[in-house]
């Protein structure tokens, strides 16, 4: 087999990162640059991903594998053992030197770092440290890294992955664990959740002050996760139970939702096609009402149901909860305020910084808000009241939009 070029490595590499969706930098600890030591700050073409922070930010990283070679063989991967895809591996260095190249340009910020598992876990880590190590230790990089945990491997590759990253991800794959065991077979949940809980615990461990010197900086940016939407029969609901289970024993910063693709020679057990993107949408929606808006999962629903994909779940939570509505915009506390469809996270903020001074009217509402017509039937304002409207039999489909892909509420 002939020796590829670095050109057509990147190609193959990128393209095969692109089926993971964990790739965001949200939450990282700025390494300063200002000092002109180092190179590359988290503040500020091919294989390049944008990833949105919270607080709105762009933030561009070099998506790679290291290889997409794998000795493992889920079915409802692309670089399964068995697939018949071309294959490339990069070096160490090669993808230290395309990190430092693409920085330079001031095409990245960062790099997002995931493999294929060759000859074994443990060995996969090594490579995978090893990039980071080098950017660390030699070339004094401080931009951004977020590595895919192999989570078979050794505990101490583990943590020491996490003294060089930023963030760290370890994909719990799909939402049921019998699924996990018919289409992996070579995974371990078991191994997956003790994985993220030894980070959880690194963590922790980083975060404590103790009497002596402070503990090494862990991952800073947390640990994340992927499921992915569609390859097996489960339900939004379960697939946002396993979520909400997630958060709460692994204090996990974000749980990415990935639209399952059909691949080529795939098993008759995987469908056919795609679920629809807007499907992916509304869990991303559900999981920010779990993560930001005081929702329980079973709130937003149940756990052998699927969420509406017609509208947005905090409005079909609204819909079928209509005593709990009007709000009074002037008296109502900010847990209410955030079950409002139409108002979001800054947007209540504003409403309550505002009306410590006046009483605010409809207008006050349209000028902090993104618009007041979803909000009518759901607000009580010092000049506005939506009467029986809150109650109209036709209020969903006077409210119901076109899926919007990047909306949330």
């Amino acid at each position: 087999m002939p020796a590829l070029d670095l050109k057509r490595k990147l190609a193959i590499l990128s393209d095969a990162a692109k089926y993971d969706a964990s790739c965001a930098s949200s939450g990282s600890v700025k390494r300063d640059s200002r000092s002109g030591k180092g190179m590359g700050s988290t503040d500020g073409g091919m294989g390049i991903c944008h990833a949105y922070a919270p607080d709105g930010r762009c933030i561009s990283l070099l998506k790679i594998l290291l290889t997409n070679f794998c000795v493992y063989d889920c079915a409802y991967c692309v670089n399964r053992v068995s697939s018949n895809v071309a294959r490339a591996r990069f070096t160490a260095e090669e993808v230290v030197d395309l990190t430092l190249g693409f920085y330079r340009r001031n095409y990245i910020e960062g790099l997002f770092l995931s493999s294929g598992i060759i000859r074994s876990p443990d060995y996969t880590m090594e490579q995978i440290v090893r990039v980071a190590k080098l950017l660390r230790e030699v070339h004094d990089f401080r931009g951004y890294i977020h590595l895919k945990v192999i989570p078979e491997a050794a505990p101490a590759l583990v943590n020491e992955a996490g003294l060089y990253a930023d963030r760290l991800s370890i994909n719990i794959e799909l939402p049921k664990d019998e699924s996990l065991a018919s289409l992996a077979p070579e995974k371990d949940v078991v191994g997956i959740k003790k994985a993220m809980g030894a980070v959880r615990v690194s963590e922790e461990g980083a975060k404590e002050k103790g009497r002596r010197a402070r503990p090494p900086r862990f991952a800073p940016a947390g640990q994340s996760t992927q499921m992915i939407v569609g390859a097996d029969a489960a339900t939004d609901g379960a697939i946002l139970k396993r979520s909400e289970g997630l958060y709460g024993a692994y204090g996990l910063r974000r749980v990415y939702y990935s639209a399952f693709s059909p691949i080529p020679d795939s098993t008759a057990r995987l469908p056919v096609q795609r679920p629809p993107l807007v499907r992916e949408h509304r869990l991303y929606q559900a999981d920010w009402l779990m993560r930001f808006y005081g929702f329980a999962r079973a709130e937003i629903v149940e756990e052998g149901e699927d969420l509406d994909l017609a509208v947005d779940p905090k409005l079909a939570w609204a819909l079928r909860n209509r005593g709990a509505f009007p709000v009074d915009v002037n008296t109502a506390d900010r847990e209410r305020l955030l079950r409002v469809p139409g108002l979001g996270v800054r947007s209540v903020d504003r409403i309550l910084d505002v009306r410590r001074f006046k009483r605010l009217e409809l207008a006050d509402v349209k000028r902090l808000t993104r618009g007041v017509e979803k909000l009518k039937p759901f607000l009580v304002t010092a000049d506005w009241s939506p009467g029986a409207l809150t109650d109209a039999a036709d209020l969903r489909g006077r409210l119901a939009p076109e899926p919007k892909q990047m909306e949330l509420f």
